[in-house]
């Protein structure tokens, strides 16, 4: 993998990356944009909760749903300037004009995992899925030597039904300088399990008895196993651990590395299956509306006592719950954290068996 690393027209960082060498990527910002001054963030700590919140006025100004010969992360070309000056790129990196984290309250990162606005994850090769994951385990180990972070959060969100403001194919990367509330809770329970059972690590545990049951089970092979968990929050949702536990991404190991493109291409090419046909669905493969969904990789947080006993997982779900409904968050969920879903796990998990690819 090679590297260019060089500044957006602002003072932002950008960083190209591509599979092999032999690629000049020198082409200037041209924008007249404005140097970066000290984006403001202010991280809260609410006392009742225990949570830390982070205020961030000025993104409110940030973009939103631009038209397709708008979009700020395809590459640039004569006369259409964008935030990728390149007029082709593999991945890019670069750092949030609109950060919800900044300066000494961390930083935000926006990698964007193609150039073809008209695609999506599910549809790379192989071989750019790799490369993505090879952007992710760097960026981690970048961001976490920032003397300020503490956690390293890899993520991408799709679908305007989730909150999405830019169509194109991207993901972004939260630098937190706190370990985050649902980190922090998984550290408890894994604490509390150690405790109860002489020494068992929850996690292993957890991936153990779902293997003995069967039932969620999602896909398994040498290196992965995808399952939908026991008490899932949302109608469909899979966690991807890998076999061997580690803390994470730095930690994993080259077998896993390499059957992952196969393994998550594969679970969001079922997402993108599992409402046709059913209750109203077109019955069309893929070529229905693609399911929104958020994709969150849960990392150890760094200079953490507890990281050894954490698992490396990724967290895979979607807000809809039938062709045309979406599962809001409403006054059990919202308002006290309880969720009801309406899907049972056996039945999501036998749905996303029966759209494997043929």
């Amino acid at each position: 993998m090679r590297k260019t690393a060089t500044k957006l027209a602002d003072g932002r960082e950008l960083i190209y990356y591509d599979a092999g060498g032999g690629v000049l990527r020198d082409a200037p910002d041209p924008r007249p944009l404005p140097p970066v001054t000290t984006t403001v963030t202010e991280v809260r700590h609410d006392h009742i909760l225990g949570d830390d919140v982070v205020i961030a006025s000025h993104r409110q100004t940030r973009t939103f749903l631009p038209p397709t010969e708008a979009c700020p992360l395809c590459p640039s070309s004569p006369g259409r300037p964008t935030e990728i000056p390149a007029a082709d790129y593999e991945v890019a990196v670069f750092e949030n004009r609109f950060p919800s984290l900044a300066g000494t309250a961390g930083r935000c990162e926006v990698v964007c995992f193609t150039p073809d606005h008209h695609t999506s994850f599910a549809g790379l090769t192989d071989a750019r899925a790799a490369l993505v994951l090879a952007v992710w385990t760097d960026r981690t180990a970048e961001l976490a030597a920032l003397p300020a972070v503490r956690q390293v959060f890899c993520f991408e969100n799709r679908g305007e039904e989730i909150g999405v403001t830019l169509g194109h194919p991207h993901g972004q990367i939260y630098a937190y300088p706190f370990v985050t509330p649902r980190t922090e809770r998984m550290l408890v329970s894994a604490a509390a399990h150690a405790a109860r059972t002489g020494g068992g690590n929850l996690f292993d545990d957890v991936v153990a008895a779902e293997h003995e049951e069967g039932r969620r089970i999602v896909l398994a092979t040498d290196h992965w196993t995808a399952f939908v968990p026991y008490a899932a929050h949302w109608p469909y949702e899979v966690h991807l651990y890998p076999r061997r536990r580690v803390p994470d991404l730095l930690a994993l190991g080259d077998a896993a590395r390499t059957e992952f493109p196969q393994v998550y291409l594969e679970l969001l090419r079922r997402f993108d299956r599992i409402f046709d046909g059913r209750e109203g669905g077109d019955g069309h493969g893929t070529d229905g509306p693609p399911t929104p969904y958020v994709s969150a990789w849960h990392q150890a947080p760094f200079q953490d006592p507890r990281r050894s006993e954490f698992a490396l997982h990724l967290e895979l779900f979607t807000v809809r719950r039938a062709p045309g409904k979406l599962k809001f968050l409403a006054g059990s969920e919202s308002g006290m954290n309880v969720f009801i879903n309406d899907v049972p796990p056996e039945t999501a998990a036998e749905r996303l068996r029966e759209v494997a690819s043929q």
